[in-house]
């Protein structure tokens, strides 16, 4: 069935992006908004807007029979989850469908399988996909633990079973840690997630980070590369690239291609992302998780191969057979992104909601900034702290952290602080121009030293 009117569940810049995909494509939208989002820009862009609740997501973008309602009653055939909230709850995927309306994503039954990462490990391990040595599914208490880590051998690193985000991880570097930890993290999945099933993982100490983009219909899938994403704080991803300099041709081949074999066993509808762990000490790769989802990263990859990834998961949901092959894809440049967040660096990234007095977006060849911004707008104190994401697309990865650079130094957002000084400084750090770091590099470099008021591009000078 070709769409005609989609209510886009979700805030902020991704909802920005799936309104302008959506009229791109002819297709009417209606924009949910909280009380504390009525004014946000995607709602000035789209069509229609239903008012869904009060301000706390609980009671509006978590409130699943309030979206429906309200998708319903506004004469949509189709909603789109975005990202965070409710985009990988299949019960939610569930919900949509009973209602007669089309969920622009995976099947219910694949989310299910594919959020539990215990399940997920398993379905790797069938198609043939490396997984990191761990337990084989959930551990029942901390004796089954101690025989997984025995068998694994220590460090381990103890996950929530339904999470992602960094919820509910630990590492556990002997038996005592394990013992100690393996309660306090079951506790913290289960407040997280209402679930608080774990399950051990080797612990590899300098890995990288690197995913692999998938696009399906249900039947046949394709890879579009990858991205390296192991610039990191409090395992939250903060700076991302495509494609990944840590790989050589024949790893990224191997790599895209176990992703791809794993969507097409679980028949992936959508876009999607595999995340592995790559040990560039040894040149191996596991699979970790998958996100169902479209990624909040997914800007680098449109850049360095040209396919509008929101595009295709609107005209899949639709019913369109994947009109590309795996030729269809080729890799042009490099492409890296800084996520700009109202966040504070200066002391200790403090999220900081306010009005935007004032908004100068950077321009020029291979620049994109996907935001939500505009002068004017009160950013609310409710959600997630980002504001928006500076992309900078040019042919090498040398010139593309130039041309980001410059990028950030146009980037004026006035009336509160943002983590344009983190990226600025980034951009000029030796171990970032070299690519010699790994997820746990990040966090390192910010203890040995600390941004500072008024240094170069705090907000005295990027506001």
């Amino acid at each position: 069935m070709a769409l005609a009117k989609i209510f886009v569940a979700n805030r902020g810049e991704i909802a920005v992006r799936i309104v302008r995909a959506a009229k791109e494509l002819g297709i009417a939208t209606v924009q949910a908004v909280s009380a504390a989002d009525e004014t946000m820009l995607a709602a000035r862009l789209a069509d229609e807007v239903a008012k869904v609740g009060p301000p706390h997501a609980s009671k509006s973008y978590l409130n699943a029979d309030a979206l429906i309602a309200a998708a319903l009653e506004t004469g949509c055939d189709a909603v789109h989850p975005g990202y965070g909230f409710l985009s990988e709850n299949a019960d939610f995927a569930a919900k949509v469908e009973a209602a007669g309306l089309v969920f622009i994503g995976p099947k219910p039954e694949t989310i299910r399988k594919m959020g539990d990462k215990a399940m997920a490990r398993r379905e790797a391990g069938l198609a043939g996909v490396p997984t990191v040595p761990g337990s084989e599914g959930i551990v029942k208490d901390v004796a089954e633990a101690a025989a997984a880590a025995d068998a694994v051998g220590y460090p381990v690193m103890i996950k929530a079973a339904a999470g992602g985000g960094g919820r509910g991880i630990r590492i556990a570097e002997n038996a005592g840690d394990l013992a100690a930890l393996i309660p306090q993290a079951s506790a913290e999945a289960k407040a997280a997630f209402g679930d608080g099933g774990l399950y051990l993982e080797r612990f590899v100490r300098r890995a990288r980070h690197v995913e692999v983009q998938i696009l399906g219909d249900g039947e046949r899938a394709i890879h579009l590369f990858e991205r390296e994403c192991s610039l990191q704080r409090r395992r939250q991803k903060v700076w991302e690239e495509a494609p990944a300099a840590c790989l050589t041709p024949e790893q990224r081949e191997a790599l895209c291609s176990s992703a791809v074999k794993l969507a097409e066993r679980v028949n992936y509808r959508g876009a999607g992302t595999l995340e592995y762990l790559f040990d560039e000490t040894t040149g191996e790769f596991f699979f970790i998780e998958m996100n169902t989802r479209i990624q909040v990263e997914h800007p680098v990859t449109e850049m360095v191969t040209g396919v509008d990834l929101l595009r295709w998961m609107i005209r899949i949901a639709g019913g369109e057979p994947l009109g590309l092959s795996q030729d269809d894809i080729s890799l042009t440049g490099h492409a890296v992104e800084a996520r700009i967040n109202a966040e504070d660096p200066a002391a200790d990234f403090r999220p900081h909601p306010g009005t935007v007095t004032a908004l100068e977006v950077p321009g020029g060849m291979g620049v994109r900034f996907d935001t939500m911004l505009y002068p004017g707008y009160q950013v609310p104190p409710f959600y997630d702290s980002l504001l928006g994401k500076l992309i900078a697309h040019a042919e090498s990865r040398e010139a593309a952290i130039a041309r980001l650079a410059r990028a950030l130094g146009e980037l004026k957002v006035e009336g509160l602080p943002t983590t344009a000084p983190l990226h600025l400084a980034l951009a000029a750090a030796a171990a970032v121009k070299s690519g010699n770091f790994h997820t746990g590099w990040l966090e390192e470099w910010l203890k040995s030293r600390p941004l500072a008021e008024g240094q170069p591009g705090t907000e005295s000078e990027v506001r």
